[in-house]
């Protein structure tokens, strides 16, 4: 294995981007208060090796990650860059299968929030009170929990609820997103995250729900469809990546070192 200081210079620049990019998400889930200490992970592509990915150092807290502390494996979780840090053992697991089966998908991020675990312990998951659950709703599935995340076999039946959908609820566990790039994963992790934040407000408030008809969900939820693709006016992650960006570059800049 090479060392620290030389592996940065045998580095694409394609790789690089790819780190910086998923250190800065690392440091954003930090930001917004999605940790779990040590206990959730982002993952995303190596864009020139398309067997590999990148995934946290299991030791650092999110708001230590940098691009350059990331650790590289391969689809066997074999550790591929200079580091001192293990692999969680789940991380590999729920990353792995999304990785070495859908590679159009670059990125895949997964959190245990108060908010995500508590809408993913209820029965009837994302409930369409609000539009933010029905943004959601229209790219969400469900995958019920086996327990903690280190059989191989498991792998299968993720990628098999996951579907062709953009964000699954792992049942009693948490929430997952998937994106094309780092910036639209973690975009569906917002809107995810605030719609069961949304739905655990008006649950303990103890009102009574307007609901919203079937029909205005069926159209909502089809506009939806189109306003988030690449033809519509807010493909997922587009326009939010930068800002975010922006102001976390305002707050520390040491993600990119």
């Amino acid at each position: 294995m090479v060392a620290a200081d030389d592996y940065r210079e045998q580095m694409s620049e394609a790789e690089w981007q790819a780190r910086v990019d998923l250190a800065a998400a690392y440091r954003l889930v930090d930001m917004f208060d999605w940790t779990d200490l040590l206990g959730t992970h982002l993952s995303v592509r190596v864009p020139d090796a398309q067997d590999q990915f990148l995934i946290n150092p299991y030791g650092l807290l999110f708001e230590e990650i940098t691009a350059s502390s990331l650790i590289k494996v391969d689809e066997e979780g074999n550790v591929l860059s200079p580091t001192d840090y293990d692999v969680n053992p789940a991380g590999f697991v729920i990353h792995s299968a999304v990785h070495m089966a859908v590679p159009e998908l670059a990125c895949v991020m997964h959190t245990h929030t108060n908010a995500g675990v508590g809408v993913a312990t209820q029965k009837q998951g994302i409930l369409p009170l609000t539009q933010h659950a029905l943004t959601v709703i229209a790219t969400t599935s469900y995958h019920d929990y086996e327990g903690i995340a280190t059989d191989l076999d498991e792998r299968e039946r993720l990628v098999r609820d996951l579907g062709d959908n953009r964000v699954l609820v792992l049942r009693n566990h948490g929430l997952l997103t998937v994106g094309r790039t780092v910036a639209e994963a973690f975009v569906w992790m917002y809107r995810a995250e605030r719609a069961c934040r949304m739905q655990l407000a008006f649950q303990q408030s103890g009102a009574e729900a307007v609901e919203i008809p079937e029909e205005v969900q069926r159209v909502t939820i089809e506009r939806n469809r189109i306003a988030n693709s690449p033809q519509g006016h807010r493909p997922v992650g587009t326009k939010e990546w930068p800002a975010l960006l922006r102001k976390l570059d305002r707050e520390d800049q040491s993600y990119k070192t």
